[in-house]
């Protein structure tokens, strides 16, 4: 209960802080002008179909600004590397709510889950937000709402894992997209049926992904490894009524220099598949988290995009069973507002399939060889040493070891031979 309270203490602090902002809208345009003639801006922008495919759904993704492609360590990795679901800790179940725009929401549900070498995952995501059609003179001609859904089959694998390397996880999204439309009225005034209909449209999309993870200028002791790199195309599919997808090319990289930290950067290359000479501009994403305590982390991000450049902050309090996330995004869509761009995130650890007792148990085989071992006892050493490999057939100081008493089996038989021969 005390996590609560000091979780949604900081959270109602961070609020009244903001709306407590004397923020003059001049003064944010000046802001938002000064970093557009930095960084440009883009006439190729708003030529892709489904927007709702360039919408963080939410999480410790969204709260990192989209820096994740290399992270990729909970179940939000499931829209940024399909690769991550091999590499999971945990199995996870989520639940997402993002106040975007207006009146625009967006929902989202994802779960993911991984046996051994192999991931799943599934997720989906709706947009929607009131539409009404009014007349010249104020009359209300139509309404319902216009929306778009996604929805996911998330599977991958990691290839060649050890203890030395974590292997190489590869993996795909099987993607689809629906577009929904009311119907509004032709310039009589009177809604035409099905014209709607003619501006709805579906797709089929696809991403690949890679991600690895190695130790590099590693300054703390775990068996985590401290730096990631991913490789990611996203939204590979055919153009929708004659407009192509939103599809990326991304290289990204994370590192945590100490075990609280963790910095991300994710570098993307927009792809017109219709026209390549119209596709968007390269832009590149940072972002930061760093876990204040056992229970309770901090998250910022920053997106550089001509025209759409974002800034995030987050929060995450995590009960060991459930985790709430928390992010607020300030935008070129919007103004300094607490209730405007707030994601909220719920997340479920749904357990890890015994991964974390089999390695317990996979080291206490290990170290009785070693004890064993070191008690000039080959065999009992060589038992333990095979009991570990039964559990884990790649736990190589397991097999070292045995190579190491075979080797040591063989050198004792050649000074054998060699002394009969002497006789």
């Amino acid at each position: 209960m005390k996590k609560f309270t000091c979780f949604f203490n900081i959270l109602l602090f961070a609020a009244v802080s903001i709306q407590a902002i004397d923020w003059d809208p001049d003064s944010y345009g000046s802001i938002t002008d000064y970093l557009e003639s930095i960084y440009g801006i883009d006439d190729n922008a708003g030529l892709t179909a489904f927007p709702i495919l360039n919408i963080p759904i939410g999480g410790r993704a969204e709260g990192m600004a989209g820096a994740y492609s290399a992270v990729a360590d909970d179940v939000s990795f499931i829209e940024w590397n399909p690769a991550g679901s091999s590499m999971l800790t945990v199995s996870e179940l989520a639940f997402f709510h993002n106040n975007w725009i207006a009146d625009t929401k967006i929902e989202g549900l994802a779960y993911a889950a991984r046996f051994n070498h192999l991931g799943i995952g599934v997720s989906g995501k709706w947009l929607y937000t009131p539409f009404t059609q009014y007349s010249y003179f104020g009359e209300r001609l139509s309404k319902g709402y216009y929306s778009e859904a996604v929805a996911v089959l998330n599977g991958s694998y990691t290839l060649l894992p050890g203890y030395y390397f974590s292997g190489v996880s590869v993996g795909v999204n099987l993607k689809g997209a629906l577009r929904s439309m009311p119907d509004y009225a032709d310039e009589s005034g009177k809604v035409r049926s099905g014209s709607g209909g003619e501006q709805s449209a579906t797709a089929l999309l696809l991403d690949i992904g890679g991600l690895t993870r190695f130790n590099l200028f590693k300054f703390y002791n775990s068996r985590d490894r401290n730096t990631s790199a991913a490789f990611v195309i996203r939204n590979i599919g055919l153009p929708v009524l004659g407009d192509p997808l939103p599809a990326v090319v991304v290289a990204a990289v994370s590192y945590r220099p100490i075990r609280p930290v963790l910095l991300s950067f994710d570098l993307s290359f927009p792809v017109n598949t219709v026209d390549i000479t119209l596709s968007e501009k390269p832009y590149w994403a940072a972002g930061l988290s760093i876990t204040a305590t056992t229970f309770l982390s901090m998250r910022a991000g920053l997106l550089m995009k001509a025209g759409g450049i974002r800034a995030v902050i987050g929060s995450a309090i995590d009960l060991q069973y459930i985790n709430f996330d928390v992010n607020y995004t300030l935008d070129l869509l919007t103004q300094l507002q607490p209730l405007n761009r707030v994601a909220l995130g719920v997340r479920f650890n749904l357990g890890d399939n015994d991964r974390k007792s089999k390695s317990a148990l996979v080291d206490e085989y290990y170290l009785a060889g070693l004890d064993a071992y070191s008690k000039a006892n080959d065999a009992e050493a060589r038992i333990w040493f095979e009991r570990a490999l039964e559990v884990n057939p790649r736990f190589e100081p397991a097999q070292e070891a045995l190579q190491a008493l075979e080797e040591y089996r063989k050198l004792n038989d050649r000074i054998e031979q060699m002394r009969r021969l002497d006789y």
